[in-house]
Protein backbone atom coordinates (compact mmCIF):
# COMPACT_ATOMS: atom_id res chain seq x y z
CA UNK A 1 0.00 0.00 0.00
CA UNK A 2 1.35 2.87 -0.60
CA UNK A 3 0.72 6.35 2.08
CA UNK A 4 -2.08 7.85 1.85
CA UNK A 5 -1.41 11.22 -0.10
CA UNK A 6 0.05 9.29 -2.75
CA UNK A 7 -3.11 7.17 -2.41
CA UNK A 8 -5.28 9.92 -3.38
CA UNK A 9 -3.21 11.72 -6.12
CA UNK A 10 -3.96 8.64 -7.88
CA UNK A 11 -6.93 8.67 -7.41
CA UNK A 12 -7.74 12.74 -7.60
CA UNK A 13 -8.96 12.52 -3.44
CA UNK A 14 -7.66 14.84 -1.07
CA UNK A 15 -6.30 13.46 1.71
CA UNK A 16 -7.85 11.99 5.04
CA UNK A 17 -4.95 13.78 6.77
CA UNK A 18 -6.74 17.09 4.37
CA UNK A 19 -10.49 15.58 5.66
CA UNK A 20 -8.92 15.73 9.82
CA UNK A 21 -7.42 18.75 9.58
CA UNK A 22 -10.50 20.48 8.25
CA UNK A 23 -12.67 19.43 10.49
CA UNK A 24 -10.01 20.21 13.74
CA UNK A 25 -10.22 23.55 12.23
CA UNK A 26 -13.94 24.11 12.86
CA UNK A 27 -14.10 22.49 16.31
CA UNK A 28 -10.59 23.33 17.42
CA UNK A 29 -8.55 21.78 19.56
CA UNK A 30 -9.72 18.02 19.47
CA UNK A 31 -7.30 16.12 16.81
CA UNK A 32 -7.55 13.11 18.72
CA UNK A 33 -10.90 12.83 18.63
CA UNK A 34 -11.72 13.72 15.16
CA UNK A 35 -9.34 11.33 13.88
CA UNK A 36 -10.77 8.54 16.47
CA UNK A 37 -14.18 9.58 14.83
CA UNK A 38 -12.83 9.23 10.92
CA UNK A 39 -11.33 6.15 12.41
CA UNK A 40 -14.88 4.56 13.49
CA UNK A 41 -16.00 5.42 9.88
CA UNK A 42 -13.54 4.19 8.21
CA UNK A 43 -14.01 0.89 10.17
CA UNK A 44 -17.70 0.74 9.01
CA UNK A 45 -18.58 1.35 12.77
CA UNK A 46 -21.54 3.03 14.77
CA UNK A 47 -19.63 5.82 16.91
CA UNK A 48 -21.51 7.14 20.65
CA UNK A 49 -20.37 10.39 21.87
CA UNK A 50 -20.86 10.88 25.33
CA UNK A 51 -20.43 14.03 26.69
CA UNK A 52 -21.77 16.87 28.55
CA UNK A 53 -24.28 19.79 26.60
CA UNK A 54 -22.33 22.59 24.59
CA UNK A 55 -18.66 20.44 23.45
CA UNK A 56 -19.13 20.44 20.04
CA UNK A 57 -20.93 16.98 19.63
CA UNK A 58 -22.97 18.16 16.93
CA UNK A 59 -20.39 20.54 15.10
CA UNK A 60 -18.70 17.23 14.87
CA UNK A 61 -20.76 15.16 13.30
CA UNK A 62 -22.36 18.33 11.31
CA UNK A 63 -18.26 19.00 10.00
CA UNK A 64 -18.25 14.88 9.58
CA UNK A 65 -21.17 15.13 7.20
CA UNK A 66 -19.84 17.85 5.01
CA UNK A 67 -15.96 16.74 5.14
CA UNK A 68 -17.27 13.09 3.42
CA UNK A 69 -20.07 14.18 1.34
CA UNK A 70 -22.57 11.80 3.62
CA UNK A 71 -26.32 12.75 2.95
CA UNK A 72 -26.75 13.86 6.89
CA UNK A 73 -30.49 13.79 9.02
CA UNK A 74 -30.32 14.46 12.26
CA UNK A 75 -33.10 13.24 14.81
CA UNK A 76 -33.72 14.65 18.25
CA UNK A 77 -34.66 11.42 20.31
CA UNK A 78 -37.52 11.89 23.12
CA UNK A 79 -39.56 9.56 25.48
CA UNK A 80 -42.47 9.83 23.03
CA UNK A 81 -40.71 8.78 19.67
CA UNK A 82 -42.33 5.91 18.40
CA UNK A 83 -40.15 3.60 16.27
CA UNK A 84 -42.07 4.42 13.26
CA UNK A 85 -41.14 8.24 13.57
CA UNK A 86 -37.26 6.87 12.94
CA UNK A 87 -38.14 4.09 10.13
CA UNK A 88 -40.87 5.55 8.53
CA UNK A 89 -44.48 3.70 8.28
CA UNK A 90 -46.86 2.95 5.56
CA UNK A 91 -49.74 4.88 5.24
CA UNK A 92 -52.87 4.61 2.53
CA UNK A 93 -52.99 6.71 -0.06
CA UNK A 94 -56.51 7.33 -1.71
CA UNK A 95 -55.45 8.41 -4.64
CA UNK A 96 -53.69 4.93 -5.34
CA UNK A 97 -55.99 3.16 -3.43
CA UNK A 98 -53.21 1.24 -1.55
CA UNK A 99 -50.58 1.93 1.23
CA UNK A 100 -47.88 3.72 0.29
CA UNK A 101 -44.29 3.34 2.63
CA UNK A 102 -43.31 6.60 3.36
CA UNK A 103 -38.98 6.26 4.61
CA UNK A 104 -38.64 7.93 8.04
CA UNK A 105 -35.24 10.60 8.80
CA UNK A 106 -32.91 6.69 9.28
CA UNK A 107 -32.76 6.61 5.36
CA UNK A 108 -29.51 8.68 5.34
CA UNK A 109 -25.77 8.25 5.19
CA UNK A 110 -24.90 9.54 8.53
CA UNK A 111 -27.83 9.89 10.99
CA UNK A 112 -26.88 11.68 14.14
CA UNK A 113 -29.36 10.10 17.01
CA UNK A 114 -29.15 13.40 19.49
CA UNK A 115 -29.65 12.36 22.97
CA UNK A 116 -30.68 8.66 21.97
CA UNK A 117 -30.85 7.92 26.21
CA UNK A 118 -34.22 9.49 25.97
CA UNK A 119 -35.85 7.50 23.49
CA UNK A 120 -38.18 4.47 25.24
CA UNK A 121 -36.27 1.12 24.38
CA UNK A 122 -38.36 -0.15 22.03
CA UNK A 123 -37.45 3.27 19.75
CA UNK A 124 -33.77 2.47 20.72
CA UNK A 125 -34.26 -1.26 20.04
CA UNK A 126 -35.57 -0.09 16.06
CA UNK A 127 -32.53 2.08 15.33
CA UNK A 128 -30.01 -0.43 16.88
CA UNK A 129 -31.52 -3.54 14.82
CA UNK A 130 -31.22 -0.81 11.75
CA UNK A 131 -27.69 -0.70 12.51
CA UNK A 132 -26.88 -4.02 12.96
CA UNK A 133 -28.62 -5.40 9.88
CA UNK A 134 -28.31 -2.17 7.60
CA UNK A 135 -31.76 -2.81 6.61
CA UNK A 136 -35.75 -1.80 7.87
CA UNK A 137 -38.21 -4.22 7.35
CA UNK A 138 -41.87 -2.93 7.58
CA UNK A 139 -45.40 -4.41 6.53
CA UNK A 140 -43.14 -7.26 5.53
CA UNK A 141 -41.13 -5.61 3.06
CA UNK A 142 -37.44 -5.76 3.77
CA UNK A 143 -35.83 -2.09 2.16
CA UNK A 144 -31.72 -1.53 3.05
CA UNK A 145 -30.74 1.38 4.33
CA UNK A 146 -28.10 3.68 1.65
CA UNK A 147 -24.25 2.74 1.56
CA UNK A 148 -22.36 3.63 3.23
CA UNK A 149 -24.37 3.83 6.71
CA UNK A 150 -23.35 5.47 9.85
CA UNK A 151 -25.02 6.14 13.17
CA UNK A 152 -22.98 8.64 15.76
CA UNK A 153 -25.63 8.61 18.93
CA UNK A 154 -25.11 10.95 21.36
CA UNK A 155 -26.13 10.93 25.19
CA UNK A 156 -25.55 13.25 28.35
CA UNK A 157 -23.80 11.47 31.01
CA UNK A 158 -25.11 13.02 33.98
CA UNK A 159 -28.57 13.99 33.25
CA UNK A 160 -30.48 10.85 33.76
CA UNK A 161 -34.23 12.46 34.22
CA UNK A 162 -36.52 10.96 31.98
CA UNK A 163 -33.56 8.77 30.39
CA UNK A 164 -33.31 4.59 29.06
CA UNK A 165 -29.78 3.69 29.53
CA UNK A 166 -28.69 1.61 26.79
CA UNK A 167 -28.27 -2.05 27.97
CA UNK A 168 -24.94 -3.58 27.49
CA UNK A 169 -26.28 -5.54 24.56
CA UNK A 170 -26.89 -2.18 22.77
CA UNK A 171 -23.94 -0.60 23.81
CA UNK A 172 -22.36 -3.21 21.77
CA UNK A 173 -23.54 -2.24 18.47
CA UNK A 174 -21.36 0.70 18.72
CA UNK A 175 -17.81 0.35 17.66
CA UNK A 176 -16.69 3.16 19.69
CA UNK A 177 -17.69 5.25 22.06
CA UNK A 178 -15.87 8.68 23.15
CA UNK A 179 -15.92 11.65 24.66
CA UNK A 180 -14.80 15.39 23.47
CA UNK A 181 -14.20 17.19 26.79
CA UNK A 182 -12.90 20.95 27.61
CA UNK A 183 -10.85 22.49 24.91
CA UNK A 184 -7.40 23.33 26.16
CA UNK A 185 -6.99 27.24 26.86
CA UNK A 186 -5.73 28.09 23.38
CA UNK A 187 -8.34 26.45 21.65
CA UNK A 188 -10.89 27.97 23.64
CA UNK A 189 -9.82 31.28 22.90
CA UNK A 190 -9.62 30.82 19.54
CA UNK A 191 -13.19 30.06 19.50
CA UNK A 192 -14.21 32.95 21.48
CA UNK A 193 -12.42 35.14 19.00
CA UNK A 194 -13.24 33.42 15.67
CA UNK A 195 -15.81 32.71 13.98
CA UNK A 196 -19.64 31.53 14.68
CA UNK A 197 -18.85 27.57 14.03
CA UNK A 198 -22.32 27.75 12.42
CA UNK A 199 -20.91 29.98 9.69
CA UNK A 200 -17.96 27.64 8.98
CA UNK A 201 -19.75 24.76 8.47
CA UNK A 202 -21.98 26.37 5.44
CA UNK A 203 -18.36 26.92 4.18
CA UNK A 204 -16.78 23.60 4.53
CA UNK A 205 -16.50 22.14 1.30
CA UNK A 206 -16.47 17.72 0.83
CA UNK A 207 -13.20 16.69 0.64
CA UNK A 208 -14.37 13.06 -0.22
CA UNK A 209 -17.30 11.59 -1.37
CA UNK A 210 -19.01 8.31 -0.71
CA UNK A 211 -17.73 5.92 -3.29
CA UNK A 212 -14.05 7.51 -1.77
CA UNK A 213 -15.07 6.68 1.80
CA UNK A 214 -16.06 2.86 0.71
CA UNK A 215 -13.01 2.00 -1.07
CA UNK A 216 -11.12 3.70 2.12
CA UNK A 217 -12.87 1.03 4.02
CA UNK A 218 -11.99 -1.42 1.73
CA UNK A 219 -8.65 -0.57 2.21
CA UNK A 220 -8.44 -0.75 5.67
CA UNK A 221 -9.55 -4.78 5.97
CA UNK A 222 -6.67 -5.09 3.96
CA UNK A 223 -4.01 -3.26 6.48
CA UNK A 224 -1.79 -6.32 7.93
CA UNK A 225 -2.04 -7.69 11.17
CA UNK A 226 0.40 -9.94 11.90
CA UNK A 227 0.50 -12.97 14.14
CA UNK A 228 2.32 -11.61 17.08
CA UNK A 229 -0.66 -8.69 16.99
CA UNK A 230 -3.30 -10.61 16.71
CA UNK A 231 -1.84 -12.78 19.79
CA UNK A 232 -1.85 -9.52 21.59
CA UNK A 233 -5.07 -8.69 20.98
CA UNK A 234 -6.54 -12.23 21.88
CA UNK A 235 -4.31 -11.57 25.34
CA UNK A 236 -6.39 -8.28 26.23
CA UNK A 237 -9.30 -9.67 25.80
CA UNK A 238 -8.15 -12.73 27.42
CA UNK A 239 -7.56 -10.29 30.12
CA UNK A 240 -11.08 -8.55 30.77
CA UNK A 241 -12.12 -11.76 30.76
CA UNK A 242 -10.42 -12.55 34.32
CA UNK A 243 -9.39 -8.96 35.31
CA UNK A 244 -10.94 -7.80 38.71
CA UNK A 245 -13.17 -4.80 38.84
CA UNK A 246 -15.05 -5.28 35.32
CA UNK A 247 -18.75 -6.46 34.78
CA UNK A 248 -17.80 -8.46 31.93
CA UNK A 249 -15.47 -9.43 29.40
CA UNK A 250 -14.62 -8.40 25.84
CA UNK A 251 -15.90 -10.89 23.45
CA UNK A 252 -14.77 -12.53 20.54
CA UNK A 253 -16.71 -9.69 18.45
CA UNK A 254 -15.11 -6.71 20.57
CA UNK A 255 -11.94 -8.60 20.02
CA UNK A 256 -12.74 -8.04 16.16
CA UNK A 257 -13.97 -4.43 16.21
CA UNK A 258 -10.72 -3.85 18.56
CA UNK A 259 -8.80 -5.28 15.48
CA UNK A 260 -10.98 -3.39 12.97
CA UNK A 261 -10.55 -0.32 14.80
CA UNK A 262 -6.72 -0.58 15.06
CA UNK A 263 -6.70 -1.39 11.29
CA UNK A 264 -8.82 2.21 10.19
CA UNK A 265 -6.17 4.06 12.92
CA UNK A 266 -2.81 1.99 10.78
CA UNK A 267 -4.71 3.39 7.47
CA UNK A 268 -5.08 7.19 8.93
CA UNK A 269 -1.29 6.79 9.93
CA UNK A 270 -0.41 6.07 6.33
CA UNK A 271 0.88 2.44 7.39
CA UNK A 272 -0.04 -0.66 5.47
CA UNK A 273 0.19 -2.79 9.14
CA UNK A 274 -1.19 -2.23 12.23
CA UNK A 275 1.03 -1.89 15.17
CA UNK A 276 0.56 -2.38 18.95
CA UNK A 277 0.41 1.47 19.60
CA UNK A 278 -3.01 1.48 16.79
CA UNK A 279 -4.56 -1.37 19.22
CA UNK A 280 -3.27 0.84 22.55
CA UNK A 281 -4.95 4.16 21.02
CA UNK A 282 -8.24 2.70 20.28
CA UNK A 283 -8.35 0.02 23.10
CA UNK A 284 -10.26 2.46 25.48
CA UNK A 285 -12.97 3.86 22.78
CA UNK A 286 -13.56 0.51 21.88
CA UNK A 287 -13.45 -1.94 25.11
CA UNK A 288 -14.74 -0.29 27.90
CA UNK A 289 -18.44 0.12 27.50
CA UNK A 290 -17.83 -2.85 26.23
CA UNK A 291 -16.92 -4.66 29.59
CA UNK A 292 -19.96 -2.50 31.88
CA UNK A 293 -17.40 0.55 33.04
CA UNK A 294 -18.03 3.76 33.61
CA UNK A 295 -18.54 6.76 31.35
CA UNK A 296 -16.39 7.74 28.40
CA UNK A 297 -14.61 10.62 30.71
CA UNK A 298 -13.56 8.09 32.95
CA UNK A 299 -12.30 5.35 30.63
CA UNK A 300 -9.22 6.15 29.70
CA UNK A 301 -7.72 5.50 33.57
CA UNK A 302 -9.07 2.17 34.01
CA UNK A 303 -8.40 1.11 30.17
CA UNK A 304 -4.58 2.13 30.89
CA UNK A 305 -4.43 -0.30 33.81
CA UNK A 306 -5.58 -3.05 31.67
CA UNK A 307 -3.08 -2.32 28.70
CA UNK A 308 -0.15 -2.03 31.57
CA UNK A 309 -0.92 -5.45 32.64
CA UNK A 310 -0.84 -7.25 29.07
CA UNK A 311 3.01 -7.81 27.65
CA UNK A 312 3.57 -6.33 24.41
CA UNK A 313 4.35 -8.75 21.61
Amino acid sequence: MNDLNQTHLNTNVPSLADAAACIDGILLGKPRAVRLALACLIARGHLLIEDLPGMGKTVLVHALAKALGLDFKRVQFTNDMLPGDLTGAAIFDRAKGEFVFHPGPIFTQLLLADEINRASPKTQSALLEAMEERQVSSEGVTRPLPEPFFVIATQNPVDHLSTNPLPEAQLDRFLMRLSLGYPDAEAELEVLRGEDRRVLLDELQPLLDPAALTALQRQARGVHAGDALLHYVRALAEHTRHAAGLAFGLSPRGALALLAAGRAWALLDGRDHVLPSDVQTVFPHVAMHRLGHGDARTAAHHAQAILDAVPLP
